[in-house]
């Protein structure tokens, strides 16, 4: 019995090198590449992923020319039009992280009822990360917390890890156990940093546009092969694997915690 991820992560690297290396603009590469979106959906989804975090565009890339913005904004809002659908009718559920009140208020409300709509639903949990930075969530965390000691809501001396985690935007979805990068590029580029504090780490020197069905599946077998220790010894992990591995064969197919 093979474990797999219960969470994996994206970083959805290339879209413009990948158009201007094939001789068009920048922009065609991100029109093909959300294309590449729901094939690598679908396949998390096949596999028995439980959630499937994307980084979709990041509080940075607000920066880039003003024209190539407005057609992310553009291409994000037809995206949420033709492929809500799929959302429903897989039995999706649908989450955003990050500092969603940057972007458009017609974007905002799409995304608003999208998650309304797919929020009971069984399926696997899709989270967009938009207008996202992991410093600026870590950096929000902490001031909720110090308001709520402020307020007397909160021990200062009670502060633990899972009280800061408590606070993140991902509070109650599990940390990313595979975190995938496409394009070569071998950085974090300020995802999830608290978040995949012991995740594995894979990269691709694939383009975005070129990241399939089959390249998912061949980093879903690469985390299989890796052991993980988190801080314990070979025997240790090795103990605590095997004991999994019973613990997911027990268990009916499809069942798990969400």
């Amino acid at each position: 019995m093979t474990i797999l991820p219960k969470h994996v992560a994206v970083i959805m690297d290339g879209n413009g090198r990948w158009a201007q290396a094939h001789g068009h603009p920048r922009i065609y590469g991100h029109t093909v590449g959300t294309e590449k979106v729901e094939e690598i959906i679908r396949a998390a989804a096949d596999t028995g992923i439980r959630y499937l975090t994307l980084y979709a565009f990041s509080k940075e890339n607000w920066q880039r020319p003003k024209a190539e913005v407005n057609f992310l904004m553009s291409l994000l809002s037809s995206y949420l039009d033709k492929k809500a659908q799929l959302f429903i009718t897989e039995g999706l559920v649908f989450r955003t992280i990050g500092r969603t009140e940057d972007l458009p208020k017609p974007i905002r409300e799409k995304m608003g009822r999208l998650a309304e709509q797919t929020r009971h639903h069984k399926g696997m949990t899709v989270i967009f990360a938009v207008s996202y930075s992991s410093r600026l969530e870590i950096a929000d965390a902490c001031r909720k917390i110090a308001c709520d000691v402020r307020d007397g809501k909160l021990k200062a001396e009670d502060i633990t890890e899972k009280t800061v985690a408590g606070y993140l935007d991902t509070a109650d979805i599990p940390d990313p156990d595979l975190l995938i990068r496409t394009s070569g590029e071998m950085r974090i580029s300020n995802y999830l940093l608290w978040q995949i504090s012991y995740a594995e780490l894979y990269f691709t020197e694939k383009y975005w546009p070129e990241f399939g069905r089959e390249d998912f599946m061949k980093a879903l077998e690469e985390y299989q092969n890796r052991e993980r220790r988190f801080g314990k010894t070979e025997a240790q992990a090795g103990a605590a694997a095997i004991a999994a591995r019973q613990s997911a064969a027990k268990k009916p197919h499809g069942e798990g915690e969400r």
